[in-house]
């Protein structure tokens, strides 16, 4: 690192927990962002911002008018852009390097060999189809999963880590999914609660790839904005997960 970039992350060195061994474990590291939505947007700008070498956002969708109180990479200037070129200009724009633009809705092989290339998974989707499918993408290639969702003034966080099996995955959560008929537009979203919940994922996944440990690797971690009350749930495998049970 030269004098600019030892300045650049002089707060993050400063850490105890991360050091100039974390802020360099950053640099070499490559996320895959799935989705890039209220949550998404918010992930991309801390990672971007932390350092991390490379990063991939997926996306398949356009910016909306309705997307910019909650989805802070895109202005009035993006709408009808696709989120990804969106993305990729404001990103750049701030100094981001190391960006590959995935347009399309990441599914079967396609999603395999994405996840197969990367160090970490940050799921910023908005159903359960998704999570379900990168979950299982992750479980099967052994990479670490940031999950996250929120809806309304809630929101929820956790970590697949293939170094905690017991565990169990997202699909251990939540076998039979849930209704997807309605966006966050819809039932609605407090734009603030998904830029919380999204500082929060990135800094999960920047603790996972710096190797400092965190509770959530066994832990789901539910927040509710009415009451400004969070509370962690532990979790454990499921025997009849469909997934977890096909593996040793």
């Amino acid at each position: 690192m030269d004098d600019a970039e030892l300045l650049r992350h002089s707060a993050h060195i400063f850490l105890p927990e991360m050091g100039i061994e974390g802020v360099l474990r950053l640099t070499r590291a490559r996320v895959l962002i799935v989705g890039l939505g209220g949550l998404g947007s918010g992930v991309a700008l801390y990672l971007a911002r932390a350092g991390v070498g490379a990063l991939a956002l997926a996306d398949p969708d356009t910016v909306g008018l309705s997307n910019l109180p909650r989805q802070i990479l895109y202005g009035d200037r993006h709408v009808g852009l696709p989120k990804t070129d969106a993305a990729h200009e404001t990103l750049t724009a701030l100094g981001a390097t190391g960006l590959r633009l995935i347009p399309e809705r990441l599914q079967g092989a396609v999603l395999a060999a994405e996840v197969a290339q990367a160090d970490l998974v940050c799921d910023a989707s908005d159903n359960f189809a998704t999570r379900f499918a990168v979950n299982e993408a992750c479980i099967r290639a052994a990479i670490p999963l940031v999950s996250a969702a929120v809806i309304r003034m809630t929101g929820q966080l956790l970590v697949v880590h293939p170094k905690e099996p017991a565990a169990g995955c997202y699909r251990c959560l939540y076998p039979e999914g849930g209704d997807d008929a309605e966006s966050c537009s819809e039932r609605g979203v407090l734009g603030p609660v998904a830029g919380a919940i999204a500082a929060l994922q990135a800094a999960e996944a920047i603790k996972v790839l710096a190797g400092i440990p965190t509770p959530l690797t066994q832990d789901l971690w539910v927040f509710d904005d009415k009451t400004l009350e969070g509370r962690r749930i532990r979790r454990r495998r499921d025997p009849d997960c469909p997934l977890c049970k096909t593996l040793p």
